[in-house]
């Protein structure tokens, strides 16, 4: 398991040796901006969740700082993200840190079970962040924004910000009180929905989380498909 490095923005770096990842799931701040993310996976044939907004523990190993993933099959995508990390130093929320992500999910998977589905490939997490006492007053005049690239073409898929998810002081609180924010936890936020009429199923992703002084945090990886097993 790598430790995963970050510049801070201003100055100065960290580093991140994971314990644990949390995925939120279906974490719009408006219900019907959720619901909508239902539709949007429902249209692939998955189910939606019982409650929201959900959570998924999944292993550390997942949360991976890197320009590449390899994939079983063509019907895999990523989801626009921010991420909360916990450091080990951090003594009060406010060293917590926030980066931009993507979580990459088996869609054909995820018809069985999406539980299942984000423990098949990894969430990518970005090069810059952010302390979050220094960011909670603007965080949600952030963009946040993902592009796919198709036989060359790139395209712009997400287009929103982090103010159409449920907050990181949200899940701070909630899992504070449920003991799981220990040194090394990565919590990902859930995305934002997708622009109609754009494929998906992409040959490279891009995220970016930007600040309103244009400080950016990004991910951008290509996708492989390997060839198939020999059964």
């Amino acid at each position: 398991m790598a430790t995963l490095a970050f510049r801070l923005a201003g100055d100065g770096t960290a580093r991140l040796d994971p314990s644990y990842v949390l995925n939120g799931g279906y974490a719009g701040r408006d219900i019907e901006q959720a619901q909508h993310h239902i539709d949007e996976l429902a249209e692939l044939g998955i189910p939606g969740p019982a409650t929201i907004p959900t959570l998924y523990p999944l292993a550390r190993l997942l949360a991976v700082q890197g320009d590449h993933v390899q994939v079983p099959h063509g019907r895999t995508s990523g989801e626009a993200e921010w991420a909360l990390l916990v450091p080990a130093d951090a003594t009060s929320p406010d060293d917590y840190l926030v980066t931009a992500a993507c979580d990459h999910t088996d869609r054909a998977l995820e018809v069985h079970g999406v539980a299942w589905s984000k423990q098949s490939a990894p969430d990518f997490l970005g090069d810059v962040a952010w302390r979050w006492g220094d960011v909670r007053d603007t965080f949600d005049s952030f963009t946040l924004r993902a592009w796919v690239t198709n036989d060359g073409v790139e395209q712009l898929i997400q287009d929103g910000s982090p103010a159409l998810l449920l907050s990181p002081d949200y899940w701070i609180e909630r899992l504070a009180q449920a003991g799981r924010l220990q040194p090394g936890t990565v919590v990902m936020s859930g995305t934002i929905p997708m622009l109609p009429g754009i494929d998906q199923f992409a040959d490279a992703w891009r995220v970016e989380l930007a600040a309103p002084d244009k400080t950016v945090s990004r991910v951008g990886y290509t996708v492989e498909v390997l060839p198939p097993a020999w059964d």
